[in-house]
């Protein structure tokens, strides 16, 4: 069998755990041709909606990071050129990464549909003496060292060599496991925002001077909601 050796090995950083109503902050990702890393991408995101706490803590990443960088649409189309010509993503958990980034590219009205290699589903089939599988664990079996745990780009250059540890161990006992597979994420169904949703959104932006990267189109009920409630809880409302 022939296993695969081109691909881009993807992470993302987010808000929260919901791809419906949280979003990207940080996306890292490594180009492998023939099992060699030759290209990389590491960009924050700028959003509207502050870094929890815990995210900061986490990840080690401040709000000033990502209040300096491109806005979700414009990161977003230089992630979409770079994995273009590349059929296979992976991931560590690669399901979750790829819904956020569905969710991004529908916002842009784009799609992102690849085939995925997900190593931690690869590991809880091939190493089923470990109590645990997360990428720390996986990275502690195989000596992989990881500069910046939570670090999208770091995530995404520790998980490839996850993988290539696996495919070295199990690759011929169990060939059927590193097959990649068509990568599928239905968004659930949302209600558009209303008129008067996006009539005050607008309203409050333009009080407080705000920038804000929204496609109104795509925009739903629950996000508009969300926008509004963030901006008023950080800025205030209007006084008129």
């Amino acid at each position: 069998m022939s296993f695969i050796k081109d691909f881009v090995c993807v992470d993302v950083e987010t808000t929260g755990l919901s791809a419906e109503k949280e979003r990207i902050i940080e996306i890292g990702a490594v180009k492998y041709r023939n099992g060699v890393p030759v290209e990389e991408f590491s960009e924050f995101v700028r959003q509207e909606i502050p870094i929890p706490q815990r995210i900061a803590e986490l990840t080690g990443i401040a709000q000033a990071d990502i209040d300096s960088a491109p806005f979700e649409s414009e990161q977003m189309e230089k992630f979409l050129a770079f994995v273009a010509e590349d059929e296979v993503i992976m991931g560590h958990n690669l399901g979750f990464d790829h819904s956020f980034l569905t969710m991004a590219a529908l916002r842009i009205n784009r799609d992102f549909r690849k085939k995925g290699i997900d190593t931690l589903k690869i590991a809880k089939q091939c190493c089923a003496d470990m109590p645990e599988r997360k990428l720390s664990a996986m990275c502690e079996r195989y000596g992989v060292v990881n500069e910046a745990a939570h670090r999208a780009y770091c995530d995404a250059k520790a998980t490839a060599e996850v993988y290539f540890g696996l495919l070295k161990e199990f690759g011929e006992s169990s060939p059927e496991a590193f097959k990649p597979v068509e990568m599928c994420y239905k968004p659930k169904k949302t209600e558009p925002a209303t008129d008067k949703q996006i009539k005050y959104l607008g309203a409050l932006l333009r009080y407080h001077g705000l920038q804000a990267d929204i496609n109104y189109e795509t925009l739903t009920k629950s996000e508009a909601s969300r926008r509004i409630d963030n901006i008023i809880a950080s800025y205030g409302k209007p006084l008129y």
